[in-house]
């Protein structure tokens, strides 16, 4: 039975109902292979193009590739959970959607707001690594000491890189989903084949003397450093800081967790595919499958950026003290032409990222709206089917955020923001096994009452090797969540309303008949 108050549920049946309301509904012209691509096109960017090389130059060293591998599993069995849940509730709104049916409405509020902190934050992070590739492309054609930013002082700037790039991206989801599916197959095929290029031509560039130490010695914390700037399990450990050695390796892990997101919007567009049971499974595990051939290759590059000039180098205090990225190793062992098309693909592949992301995050708003824990004139969708208010209101967001902020300061709230996505859905999978076991599932986890708590255990994990201040920066956004949710959600809430009797119009209607005991 449905609860009340906090827990109520919204029950799958009535989920998948709303998906047909006339104002609200989602053009369906989805197929597994669009769901593939825009699982590649995300995946595939961020981490690679923009983490890669400061993580082994401030935390992790040489065994950044090891780092790779632990975020890589905890990714996978994450991913077992989200393709059953996304094949038994095809609605958009993924962990929100499937929080509402298992843990009630409150516990879906919360990793609605959570999922923003994922999104929306994520794809600001990644519009900052675009414009940073801006930069070097721009330098390259216009000469040394072009910017894409401006210093406006106290650790805040203006970048107009970032701003263009989400402003043309949120014209085109505006246009239409189908064409955003298209011009991310074009984009992803240019930036694949630029990994591949840097995995080649990264080999013939190695210094094996530059893999020992292979986990360097840990360094104590520095001057000006405290305590909220370690990760939350070095500082319980009582490690003096998480910069190298096994605390560096750990809280690395938990930062290039950042290259694996991307699977977990294929499930937010479940509402606009065909055959969403099939497809959506398809479209998590097709793009998992291209990903992780890809990151085999990609492993290489890692270990061969570091092969090819000392992680000292790679490190955010190195030189200038802006952040290295995969370009950095190629400019350092003098091949600047290979710089400057490794940076030219990642400033193509960055783009689907944020594109991508946007996408994801208007679908949570969007089925937040719809169910009345946001304002519902957010989920009126346009002639040409696509929520175009929500789109506005993400881009406005996404473009303050990547206009104004440091990049590497978004990065971390996103890690922790999906870890606990994570966590929740692996946990909801359990639940609905119990609670529903009538429901048809097109994909089922194998031994998923082994892969799902594992799935839990490796993402709290990650979660406790991310920084301090950055739990406390996300105990304060879910507080302010919190705030939101008492003083407008719980009172506009359509389940509300339908369980005490209100119509969406206000009239009050005649309570349900008692039940029977």
């Amino acid at each position: 039975m449905p609860g009340t108050g906090l827990w109520r549920t919204k029950s799958i049946e009535q989920s998948i109902s709303d998906t047909d309301e006339p104002e609200t509904k989602l053009r369906r012209n989805l197929g597994a292979w669009d769901l593939t691509v825009f699982g590649v096109a995300v995946v595939i960017g961020a981490g690679i193009f923009t983490l890669t090389a400061r993580t082994a130059g401030d935390f992790a060293g040489p065994s950044v590739s090891v780092a790779f591998v632990i975020a890589a599993i905890a990714c996978a069995l994450a991913a077992l959970c989200y393709a059953e849940f996304a094949s038994t509730v095809p609605v958009a709104g993924s962990a929100y959607t499937f929080s509402y049916a298992t843990f009630g409405e409150f516990m879906a509020w919360i990793i609605g707001w959570d999922l923003i902190l994922e999104l929306a934050v994520g794809a600001a992070a990644v519009a900052k690594g675009w414009s940073s590739y801006l930069q070097t492309v721009l330098e390259y054609i216009f000469g040394k000491g072009t910017k894409t930013s401006i210093d406006l002082g106290g650790g805040f700037g203006f970048d107009w890189g970032a701003l263009i790039v989400v402003v043309v991206l949120v014209t085109l989801l505006v246009i239409g989903t189908k064409l955003s599916s298209r011009f991310s197959m074009v984009i992803t095929g240019i930036k694949v084949a630029v990994v591949l290029f840097v995995v080649i031509l990264g080999i013939f560039y190695i210094k094996s003397s530059n893999y020992t130490p292979f986990i360097p010695e840990g360094k104590p914390a520095g001057a000006g450093e405290s305590g909220v700037d370690q990760s939350l399990f070095s500082l319980l450990a009582g490690g003096g800081s998480s910069s190298f050695g096994i605390f560096g390796l750990l809280a690395g892990a938990s930062i290039v967790f950042f290259a694996f997101i991307g699977f977990d919007i294929v499930a937010t567009t479940a509402e606009e595919t065909r055959n969403p049971q099939k497809a959506v499974p398809r479209g998590i595990f097709g793009s998992l499958a291209i990903v992780t051939v890809l990151y085999v290759a990609v492993s290489l590059v890692v270990v061969g950026v570091v092969g090819m000039v000392p992680y000292t180098d790679l490190s955010t205090s190195a030189g200038d003290g802006s952040h290295k990225t995969l370009a950095t190793a190629f400019s350092a062992n003098g091949v600047d032409w290979a710089a400057n098309v490794i940076s030219v693909g990642a400033l193509a592949g960055l783009t689907t990222v944020v594109m991508v992301l946007m996408l994801g995050q208007v679908r949570i708003i969007f089925a937040m709206s719809r169910d009345g824990l946001m304002p519902r004139s957010l989920a009126k969708t346009s002639d040409r089917g696509t929520p175009k208010r929500a789109t506005l209101v993400v881009g406005a967001l996404v473009a303050a955020g990547a206009t104004f902020f440091p990049a590497d300061k978004l990065e971390e709230m996103v890690n922790v923001g999906t870890l606990f996505a994570f966590i929740l859905v692996s946990a909801g999978v359990l639940i609905l096994r119990k609670t529903r076991p009538d429901l048809t599932r097109a994909f089922r986890v194998p031994g998923v009452w082994v892969i799902a708590p594992l799935a839990i255990l490796a993402c709290l994990w990650l979660m406790l090797n991310l920084t301090v201040l950055t739990w406390l920066r996300f105990v304060a956004w879910m507080v302010i969540g919190v705030v939101i949710y008492f003083a407008y959600s719980r009172r506009h809430s359509l389940l509300g309303k339908r369980q005490s009797g209100v119509e969406q119009g206000g009239a009050v209607s005649e309570p349900p008949p008692p039940v029977a005991d």
